[in-house]
């Protein structure tokens, strides 16, 4: 079997590439990095991806959609998570069938499975199948594990977790709407943040390459030297095997597949990222490298959804 892009799909992938690129740039996103949770998303962008099918790419043509399927979804999120583009992606895209305004960019959504929520300070709603009685915890994918917000009922509690100390503060909020989570969602949703993570590793390897072939020591390329040309090897071979198994599972569907690809690109994301760091040398250690916003987010899409050992049960468990 030979599995290849087709052409539509392959514009589609250049398509959102080449709107990512002009409108979240390094720019954009290190602005969004100092700006803090509270400037995330940028609502101008969001619509911007409403508008041209972002979130409703697998709703039916009669409903307002692009009547896409799993596949051409998993080109899109990708590329989202290729540029590093903040915000609940997943659950918006998710949710475009059962909440007003997602498809089109207008209201962004979060969504839990667990008690764990990733973006709920974002968020305009949360789909949630949780009972109101039960604290829903948000770990910020800029910093995490730092800044914890739970969320009972129509109060939040806030803690700063930083070198041990622990700061508590209620704020008194509205609590979002809250509504059963579609069947089905977990296991795209897993797909999903699996695709995003396989962009994160394959644009790693890109800055690992890139910064290979500039930096010169002892008068070379130091790409040159085989410790450095093994570790690019290596994060390319992760990245190309996760990327296979998250476009295979995008066809079949099946949850083992869907569960051994989301292993994989968690691995491809985070050992990608740590390796581009060593490629990087002392630089890569640095706030203004780029490196180390792909490994925090690479480490929080790690427990989102389905975990290596949830997976690895799953795998276990079809032996």
């Amino acid at each position: 079997m030979h599995f290849q892009l087709s052409e539509d799909q392959r514009a589609l992938r250049s398509g959102v590439r080449g709107l990512l690129e002009a409108r979240f740039d390094r720019t954009a996103l290190r602005a969004a990095v100092d700006g803090g949770a509270d400037r995330l998303p940028d609502r101008k962008l969001w619509r911007e991806l409403g508008a041209v099918g972002f979130f409703a790419l697998r709703l039916p043509e009669a409903r307002g959609g692009a009547g896409l399927g799993l596949p051409e979804a998993v080109l899109a999120f990708e590329e989202a998570g290729r540029a590093l583009l903040p915000g609940p992606l997943v659950a918006t895209h998710l949710a475009a069938g059962s909440v007003a305004g997602a498809a089109t960019g207008e209201t962004v959504v979060a969504m839990a499975d667990g008690a764990l929520v990733a973006w709920l300070d974002a968020a305009d709603e949360v789909v949630c199948g949780l009972p109101e009685t039960v604290p829903v915890r948000s770990v910020d994918p800029l910093t995490p594990l730092h800044r914890v917000t739970e969320r009972q009922g129509h109060r939040d509690t806030v803690r700063e977790e930083r070198a041990g100390a622990v700061k508590g503060e209620a704020v008194g909020s509205p609590a979002p709407a809250r509504r059963g989570v579609p069947p089905g969602t977990r296991l795209e949703a897993v797909l999903l943040t699996a695709a995003e993570q396989v962009g994160s590793a394959g644009r790693t390897t890109e800055l690992a390459v890139r910064y290979a072939q500039q930096r010169e020591q002892f008068g070379r390329p130091v790409g040159a030297f085989q410790a450095v040309k093994h570790l690019c090897a290596g994060m390319l071979v992760r990245a190309e095997v996760a990327r296979t198994a998250v476009y295979a599972a995008a066809v079949t569907g099946d949850p083992v597949e869907t569960a051994g690809a989301k292993l994989l690109a968690d691995e491809a994301a985070v050992r990608n990222a740590r390796d581009c760091l060593q490629v990087y040398g002392g630089m890569g250690f640095t706030w203004e490298v780029d490196v180390h916003l792909h490994l925090k987010r690479a480490w929080v899409r790690a427990e989102l959804w389905q975990t290596a050992a949830e997976a690895e049960e799953t795998l276990a468990a079809a032996l």
